[in-house]
């Protein structure tokens, strides 16, 4: 099981790694960031496999993962 650490306030909300996700379990957020954009999140990264696509795709380098 791997973690996901979002980093909301250089996300520009691109929806990127949402595409990318194979699991589709990154979700825009309700609220927005400090640029005023929805950011991306994870509300449950429980069946999150660890394959990094999500990240590999973030223009912005907003999403860590951690084994």
């Amino acid at each position: 099981m791997a973690k996901l650490e979002f980093s909301q306030e250089r996300c520009k909300g691109c929806e990127l790694c949402k595409v990318a996700c194979p699991k589709k379990l990154i979700v825009m957020s309700s609220t927005f960031n400090g640029k005023g954009y929805n950011y991306a999140t994870c509300p449950d990264d429980s069946e999150c496999v660890g394959c990094c696509l999500c990240a590999k795709t973030c223009p912005d380098l907003v999403i860590k993962i951690y084994k």
